[in-house]
């Protein structure tokens, strides 16, 4: 069929999913009610066509401005710099932290031709002039990206009178964090540590 080996295709385009195991998945929608099928695929339509970026931090938001952003009850003192709502899912799920967040939508990657100026960064520093922030966390992944891009904001939010941390290198170098268990990387927030120029030679 047609119709099966072009819905495999589709299913085995996702991350992770080999052809067996997105025929395996396709087989099994098959299988279900009709209604319950339409509303597997409306849902991945109306998040594709209707989600959006909150306008404060760059997470993934259902309206202009993200839960976490729009809450009052958290601490605006304090942001955590991650690389995607991954990273913010993650963190959540600790209950540790009730600072803010900012996404940046990737980390600085020359060989995959990711700069700067790509990241959601110029948009921080824009919070740091107009937000009463006095402490800005990166919570980046112990890799050469992740401590090229870690080294950079460190230089870029340098001239601000904030205090900039780091989490706690109980984190594995080159741990991803949503891989991380919540003891761990709830102490890595708890246990944070000063950012500067030696913290990269560590």
């Amino acid at each position: 069929s047609k119709l099966l080996e072009n819905a495999v295709e589709q299913m085995a385009s996702l991350p992770g999913v080999g052809r067996k195991t997105a025929l395996r998945l396709v087989l099994h929608l098959l299988q279900r009610k009709p209604e319950d099928v339409h509303k597997f695929s409306t849902a991945f339509a109306r998040l594709k066509d209707q989600i959006k970026k909150c306008q404060t931090c760059g997470s993934l938001s259902d309206h202009e401005f993200c839960h976490i952003c729009a809450d009052n009850k958290r601490d605006r003192s304090l942001v955590c710099v991650v690389e995607d709502i991954r990273d913010v899912m993650a963190i959540e799920q600790t209950q540790q932290y009730r600072g803010l967040y900012h996404v940046l939508g990737g980390i600085i990657s020359p060989m995959d031709g990711i700069g700067p100026d790509n990241l959601n960064i110029e948009s921080l520093v824009s919070r740091l002039k107009t937000e009463e922030i006095k402490e800005a966390i990166i919570a980046i992944k112990a890799t050469m990206e992740g401590e090229t891009t870690a080294f950079y904001l460190f230089r870029k939010l340098s001239p601000f009178n904030i205090t900039i941390s780091t989490l706690s290198r109980g984190l594995a170098v080159g741990d991803e964090l949503e891989y991380t268990d919540e003891v761990t990387l709830g102490r890595s927030i708890l246990q944070r540590q000063p950012f500067d120029d030696k913290t990269i030679a560590r």
